[in-house]
């Protein structure tokens, strides 16, 4: 026959043991709550950042972390200052210069600190007074911005005159031996498309690749007239320059035909007489019959000028 009391009394200790299991492991839990729930006073260790630092000062050393005595209750203090330490951001525009130093007061930055952290400085005791940034003066430069544009003009339209830039320069700090070697910045690309009309924005100044300079503006403003134009062309007599003394020379053409742009405004004023057209006999090159022709001379206010034909033969007779 089979015994079913052995059974029984396995199954009564199992339970057992289930519910010394259950309130063991109850009471350890209120236990904790009960033991988070006490004030303790703990020494707490936080990250620092700094933000605003001055445009012309590069820092030397800064402080890390920062260290105070805190009381608090030891759920907080494990929550919040053990798995999640908060950053505490300090603000270098709220320091001041001490030879070669930044001080940042604690006390004077007190509402600042109380708010990032959520502490009360009444239950907190700072171990330092202040922190001690070490700096470097930064050698400052004022240097030219450059428009780098990419424009497509509506049919009949083109610019008056070049892009213009408020301001057209820019303050930069830096170590001594960059600065030293630059002239110049450019803008990020101004761009667009079927141009008819004034064209104005503001544009970022181009600082890619110069991270270890501080600039005093990041955006200009630009402007660019834009008009209705129409073509003309005249024809102008070439010109020889640099001919020695006694060389007869022949040319051929004679005259070209100079082809421009002109805002339609301007279009009356262009006259032949503002044009000039030369050849340079010293840059006649051995084994060459030809000569290039430039445009030396031409009203400013005329654009996308070309010749006809640049190409001038030539003969020298004995």
């Amino acid at each position: 026959m089979r015994s079913y009391g052995n059974i029984g009394g396995k199954r009564i200790k199992k339970a057992n043991v289930q519910v010394f299991g259950f309130f063991l492991i109850f009471s350890a839990i209120i236990w904790v709550l009960v033991q988070l729930s006490k004030e303790y006073n703990r020494t707490v260790e936080i990250p620092l950042s700094y933000v605003n630092t001055p445009l012309d000062k590069s820092l030397e050393d800064t402080p890390k972390t920062l260290r105070f005595n805190l009381d608090a209750k030891g759920f907080l203090l494990i929550w919040k200052y053990k798995f999640f330490k908060p950053e505490l951001i300090i603000d270098l525009s709220n320091t001041s210069e001490v030879g070669s130093q930044l001080v940042y007061n604690i006390q004077d930055n007190r509402s600042s600190i109380e708010n990032q952290l959520g502490i009360d400085f009444e239950n907190a005791d700072f171990l330092r007074d202040s922190l001690v940034i070490d700096f470097q003066p930064r050698k400052e430069k004022r240097v030219l911005i450059l428009p780098k544009t990419s424009f497509n003009y509506d049919v009949g339209f083109s610019a008056v005159d070049r892009v213009q830039l408020a301001p057209d320069s820019v303050t930069v700090s830096g170590p001594e031996n960059i600065i030293d070697t630059l002239s110049s910045v450019s803008t990020t690309v101004i761009s667009a498309s079927n141009v008819s009309k004034d064209i104005s924005g503001t544009v970022a100044i181009d600082t890619s690749n110069l991270g270890m300079l501080n600039f005093y503006r990041n955006t200009v403003d630009y402007t660019q007239k834009v008009a209705k134009f129409t073509e003309g062309n005249v024809e102008i007599p070439v010109e020889v320059i640099n001919v020695p003394r006694g060389t007869n020379l022949t040319i051929f053409p004679k005259n070209v035909m100079v082809y421009y742009q002109v805002n339609l405004k301007n279009y009356e004023f262009v006259k032949a007489d503002q044009f000039k057209i030369v050849c340079d006999f010293n840059e006649i090159q051995e084994g060459v019959d030809y000569m290039l022709a430039q445009i030396s001379e031409m009203p400013r206010f005329v654009n996308n000028v070309r010749l006809n034909e640049r190409k001038i033969q030539f003969i020298i007779k004995r």
